[in-house]
């Protein structure tokens, strides 16, 4: 159970392919922003077209990905990036539209792509041995991890540096090079596995919403601390330059936690690491909150951003054991419209405590809100864990020796 199993040649392919659809979506937000900054209320409006393009995001997430099929996911996911391509491509070829057309064009640019997060996952894990899941998914927040960490800078300097419109044109070129690479991947993802007999596949990923809150919990409470920490570095008196290098030391220590996180197997029941590792990052974003040091916060975003792609990677091998294998890329895209959900939320919760309150506070807000969603997701995993182990014991009741054989192999996470 080392990295060593994840070493291959279709896993490299697979990692530029990934590269070409993950890289968009880490530039688009900022990238919206440069295009029509010189625009009379240009930052507003780039906002706005960063919440559209979200938006598209959210609603493309669940709605594409619910609708992948085995024996056709390559072609659907080849369509779902040509139209985020082709939306990139309006924004760079037509700046100077009405902000509608703009808008249209972001809403496509990320709704198009939306279900390849989770359809690339589900690939990653089927091109490597089962044992080697759990590095998999490291190697794949390794890789997002680095994206985040060039894409602000990449975006600036090709912002300012060339024209406006390049990043979106480079981001319409990277998810067309996306398209090709996936001619080179299986044309199957994943292994079609039996769905529980009468539950349907919408009522099947409702009841994993415990680990969907969990996760929009996780990435909302670093987010509520990227997007105050320019505020709060004001409010300590320090340059708010320095937030530019303290996002990236985020961004780094979560590539460096998912990969301490791969390296070996860890104890305990999944939901119980989840609620230590949250816990964990609630308090290195506390410090964030009231250390008055540069060098400590600085350090407190490297700690958290380590800590919450170990909640991520745990929360992603917990949608392996809630979901049949046919619903993981539905499963992992749901997630990631949680994700994204959580983020919004952030947004809109930084501005609006921005304006009644400190920095400093808000952030600790946060903290608070954060510890509640993680409080209702664990009970959740705790009664579901339960039902299922009621479940697991009438069948050995009714079943006898067939049934004893049943709870002898249990619930994986039942017998930690």
């Amino acid at each position: 159970m080392t990295y060593r199993d994840v070493a291959s040649k279709q896993v490299l392919v697979w990692a530029c392919t990934s590269v070409g659809a993950r890289m968009p979506v880490a530039m688009a937000p900022l990238a919206l922003v440069f295009l029509v900054r010189e625009r009379p209320g240009g930052y507003a409006l780039g906002a706005v077209l960063a919440a559209v393009y979200v938006i598209g995001e959210i609603i493309g997430a669940p709605a594409l990905g619910m609708r992948l099929r085995p024996d056709r996911a390559r072609s659907q996911l080849a369509a779902g990036l040509a139209a985020g391509a082709a939306g990139f491509t309006g924004l760079g070829a037509l700046p100077d539209a009405h902000p509608v057309v703009l808008g249209a064009f972001a809403c496509v640019a990320g709704g198009g792509p939306a279900a390849s997060a989770g359809a690339l996952r589900a690939l990653l894990t089927d091109l490597v041995p089962e044992r080697a899941v759990a590095q998999a998914l490291s190697t794949e927040s390794i890789l997002v991890s680095g994206i985040w960490a060039v894409s602000p800078a990449a975006v600036t300097g090709l912002a300012l540096g060339v024209a406006p419109r390049v990043p979106l044109l480079l981001a319409a070129v990277l998810l067309a090079s996306a398209v090709m690479g996936l001619r080179l991947l299986p044309a199957r993802w994943h292994t079609p596995g039996a769905e529980q007999p009468g539950q349907s596949p919408i009522r099947l990923l409702a009841g994993a919403w415990p680990l969907f809150v969990t996760g929009a919990a996780g990435l909302a409470l670093l987010g509520l601390a990227e997007l105050v920490l320019p505020a709060l570095l004001e409010q300590r008196g320090i340059g708010v330059g320095w937030s530019g290098p303290m996002l990236t030391g985020l961004a780094v220590g979560g590539g460096l936690g998912a990969f301490l996180y791969g390296l070996r197997a860890w104890p305990g029941l999944l939901r119980t690491r989840s609620l230590v590792l949250m816990c964990a990052m609630t308090a290195c974003v506390t410090l964030v909150a009231l250390i008055p040091a540069p060098a400590g916060i600085a350090a407190a975003l490297v700690v958290g951003g380590m800590l919450q792609s170990g909640v991520l990677l745990v929360r992603n091998l917990s949608l392996r054991e809630a979901l049949p294998p046919s619903l993981l890329p539905a499963g992992y895209s749901v997630m990631y419209a949680a994700a994204g959900a959580g983020y919004a939320a952030t947004g809109s919760l930084a501005g609006t405590l921005l304006r009644v309150t400190a920095p400093s506070t808000a952030i600790l807000a946060g903290v608070v809100l954060t510890l509640l969603l993680t409080a209702v997701g664990w009970w959740g995993e705790a009664r579901r864990s339960a039902q299922g182990a009621g479940v697991v014991v009438t069948l050995g009741a009714a079943g006898g020796a067939e049934g004893a054989a049943v709870c002898g192999g249990g619930d994986p996470e039942g017998g930690l």
